[in-house]
C-alpha cells in the first residue's frame, strides 16, 4: 500500500512531536520530513514529494498562510494553530482543514478521514487513449460515467468538493477536486489560472494581466497563478 507522505512544519518542538505521534498511529501515513519554519518547508517541497502538509501559521520569517500563497501546486494543507482568527483566511486559501492546538487524536483522525474521502474522488477521473491515440477522460456524475474527449474540454470550475466540467455541448458535475482534474488532464494543454478555474490553453482568445477570455466569458487570474499562466502562454511583457 502506498502511504500518504506527510510533512510537518512547526517551530514548536512539542507540537511537532504530538503530530508525529498521531501520524505514527495510522498505518496509511508516514512522516517524510519536519521543518521548523516556512522557508525551510519551501525548499523541502521543491525537492521532495509530499501529499499532506501540517502547517503552523505563526512562525518566524514567514507565516504559514504566506507559504501557501507562494506555492504553485501545494499538497493538501492542514493548518495547525492556537489562533482561531485565521479561519476565514484559511477558507480563502482552500485548505483541507484547520486544527486548533492542542490537537487531539480524535480530531486528527477526522482530518485524515476528510483527506481520504477527498482523494477517493481522484479515482472518479481517469485518462485514457483509444487506438487512434485520441485522449479522453472518464468522469463520474452520480451513477453515470461520461466519456469526454480531452479536445472538447473548454474549462473546469471548482465548487468545494465538486467540479463542473464544460465542453461545447454539455456540463458535467462530479464529486471531484479541481486538483485531481488538473493532475489527470495533459499539463501542456491546460492552465490553472485560479484556485477555482482550469482552462484549455488553445481556447483562450484574449488576456490581460488579471484575466483571460474564452468561450465568450472572462475568468480571473489568481495572483499565485499569474507567473505560470503567462509562462504557458509564452508571454512575458506585462
Amino acid at each position: 500500500m502506498n502511504k500518504t507522505k506527510c510533512l510537518i512544519v512547526d517551530d514548536e518542538p512539542l507540537a511537532t512531536e504530538v503530530l508525529k505521534s498521531h501520524i505514527q498511529k495510522v498505518s496509511s501515513l508516514q512522516v517524510v520530513g519536519t521543518c521548523f519554519d516556512a522557508v525551510e518547508a519551501f525548499d523541502f517541497l521543491k525537492n521532495n514529494d509530499v501529499d499532506l502538509m501540517f502547517l503552523d501559521i505563526q512562525m518566524p520569517e514567514m507565516k504559514g498562510t504566506d507559504l501557501v500563497r507562494t506555492l504553485q501546486n501545494p499538497p493538501a494543507v492542514v493548518f495547525t494553530t492556537a489562533y482561531r482568527e485565521y479561519a476565514i483566511e484559511s477558507y480563502e486559501l482552500n485548505i483541507l482543514d484547520y486544527l486548533l492546538k492542542p490537537i487531539s487524536f480524535e480530531r486528527f483522525l477526522q482530518t485524515i478521514d476528510k483527506y481520504n474521502q477527498q482523494n477517493i474522488t481522484i479515482s472518479e477521473v481517469s485518462l485514457h487513449k483509444n487506438n487512434g491515440d485520441e485522449e479522453y477522460i472518464y468522469l463520474r456524475e452520480k451513477n453515470i460515467i461520461h466519456k469526454v474527449p480531452v479536445s472538447e474540454v473548454i474549462f473546469v470550475e471548482s465548487f468545494g468538493d465538486y467540479i463542473k466540467l464544460h465542453t461545447n455541448d454539455r456540463e458535467i458535475n462530479s464529486r471531484a477536486t479541481i486538483s485531481s482534474i488538473q493532475k489527470t488532464l495533459p499539463d501542456k494543454l491546460f492552465i490553472r489560472i485560479h484556485r477555482s478555474y482550469l482552462v484549455a490553453k488553445n481556447r483562450i482568445t484574449s488576456f490581460s494581466p488579471v484575466m483571460v477570455t474564452l468561450a465568450g466569458k472572462e475568468f480571473p487570474i489568481g495572483t499565485r497563478y499569474r507567473k505560470t499562466t503567462f509562462e504557458k502562454l509564452n508571454y512575458n511583457s506585462f
